[in-house]
């Protein structure tokens, strides 16, 4: 089988800016991209292949023709769904404080899974942050009662950002990111948002925007996030790149590649790949590629090589 390179899914979200189109030269007709879904067969917006034997066809598509223990790997047995959801995203503005749920509570009420994610910081302006969690351990009451008096923001844990930063976002953990951040994000394959405060702002239809109160209290974990906030692994030398774990936990593992020389990379029977550019442009193995390409290496295809000139980060089970 062959290297996919994905069609990006855009969305346009009333927080986002125009970054992806200025930055990563991404074409649409919508005025703002908030998000770029590089990869993803959730229903709300599923990739298309872009060239070679599956031209059009989604991903999910070529999944279904030719078997996921051979497509996605082995290890994606073990979830009933395509387990990760890869997106860029642009907040121009401050995003709305929100939670995400986890796989129980998601399955009996959302029917999906949980949400739990990683932010990767692309880039941010100087004085951007990020809210992660609480300053010090409430009740779910309190938590309910800061909400309804509007007094949220009082009790929430708010962090500056720079480029590099990595947030490991648990189901349950309160968070927003805030104006002025260019972030990569890696998530379970869900849609599910529980919005708890959105600064009065209403949607294009002039009416404030739903919030979900009931739902956010009871999922959310009210008390400090317990993650610390940088890669989970030391920068290393691999023949000539430089590469950093950012994340491995029991839904994904993601490495950050700075390629300066030939980097090899494998997929086994287990997992597939996914190959996220960042910035630089060179090829991976007869493919050329730019900023902001996207490529599925589907599990069991073996060694593949990048050279170029090029930041990534490649995503696995």
């Amino acid at each position: 089988m062959e290297i996919l390179k994905l069609n990006p899914v855009f969305k346009d979200y009333i927080w986002g800016g125009t970054r992806l189109k200025e930055d990563f030269g991404f074409e649409s007709n919508l005025d703002k991209l908030a998000e770029g879904w590089m990869l993803s067969c959730h229903k709300d917006g599923k990739n298309t292949i872009c060239g070679g034997t599956y031209n059009n066809k989604t991903l999910e598509e070529v999944i279904e023709k030719l078997g996921k223990e051979n497509v996605v790997g082995t290890k994606s047995l073990n979830f009933p769904y395509f387990p990760v959801l890869i997106k860029l995203i642009d907040a121009k503005d401050n995003l709305s404080i929100q939670v995400h749920p986890d796989n129980d509570y998601a399955k009996r009420v959302e029917n999906e899974f949980g949400k739990t994610e990683i932010w990767y910081v692309l880039d941010a302006e100087p004085d951007a942050t990020l809210v992660y969690g609480f300053k010090e351990k409430i009740t779910s009451e309190e938590f309910q009662k800061a909400i309804e008096n509007e007094t949220l923001t009082d009790v929430l844990n708010v962090v500056n950002v720079k480029k590099g930063d990595l947030f490991f976002i648990e189901a349950g953990t309160v968070h927003a990111i805030g104006k002025g951040t260019l972030i990569a994000e890696i998530q379970q394959n869900s849609n599910s948002t529980y919005r708890v405060y959105d600064y009065g702002r209403v949607g294009n239809d002039g009416k404030p925007r739903e919030l979900h109160i009931k739902k956010a209290v009871d999922v959310s974990k009210t008390e400090p996030a317990k993650y610390e906030i940088k890669p989970f692994g030391e920068k290393e030398d691999i023949a000539g790149n430089t590469a950093q774990l950012l994340t491995k936990c029991d839904l994904f593992t993601v490495y950050h590649y700075d390629v300066n020389n030939k980097l090899t990379l494998n997929t086994n029977e287990e997992s597939f790949n996914h190959v996220l550019v960042l910035d630089g442009k060179g090829t991976i193995n007869d493919k050329a590629f730019k900023k902001g390409d996207s490529f599925f290496i589907p599990a069991n295809f073996g060694d593949y090589e990048i050279c170029g000139d090029a930041e990534i980060i490649v995503t696995s089970i």
